[in-house]
């Protein structure tokens, strides 16, 4: 199958001259009166060597027949983090490559998809939004309402991200797993 350039996303599979890669971050960009292009980290299947790949936005880019497996996040012990398929129920660990950054988003149930190639698990696809609290943030200084100055908050997974001035420690917000920023704040 084919797909453009500006359709690439975080955690995809994509085929480059026989060798499929994940895509660990993309980011697009148009520059002034240039043509637009997507920039792109990608992660070799076969050696797990890391490159930056820049594609025009026109290219068409090869997506491989990926199967997708519901899974359930369980546990972590130390550097093992276990994920239990919901339709087998079998417990699986799955090596660090393949786990990426997304346990900074995951919570004991939260569901994910993990996506195999050739029976290989190769990426973790979270969904797109994600609910946690704020374990600490330092409170709003007064005043500072008359301009948009965020802060850095610290949340229950260990996760940062910026914040606006008015949320509090105990906190719940909503995080777009996508970008890694703020949306809102969780209404109780």
């Amino acid at each position: 199958m084919m797909i453009k350039a500006t359709d690439i996303r975080r955690g995809m599979v994509i085929t480059m001259e026989g060798v499929n890669f994940v895509v660990l971050d993309f980011a697009h960009h148009t520059p002034g009166n240039l043509r637009a292009m997507v920039q792109t980290k990608l992660r070799n299947m076969n050696s797990n060597a890391l490159i930056e790949k820049r594609f025009r936005s026109v290219d068409q880019i090869e997506v491989p027949y990926v199967e997708t497996k519901e899974f359930e996040y369980l546990y972590s012990a130390g550097d093992e983090h276990v994920f239990m398929d919901v339709e087998t129920f079998d417990q699986l660990s799955f090596p660090p490559d393949v786990i990426g950054t997304v346990m900074s988003y995951l919570l004991p149930n939260t569901k994910v998809m993990v996506k195999y190639i050739n029976e290989k698990p190769v990426s973790i696809e979270l969904p797109d939004f994600v609910e946690l609290s704020v374990t600490d943030t330092p409170p709003a200084l007064a005043g500072a309402t008359a301009t948009n100055q965020y802060k850095e908050a610290t949340l229950e997974t260990g996760l940062k991200v910026t914040v606006p001035p008015f949320v509090k420690p105990g906190e719940r917000i909503r995080i777009d797993t996508r970008t890694g920023e703020y949306l809102e704040r969780v209404k109780s």
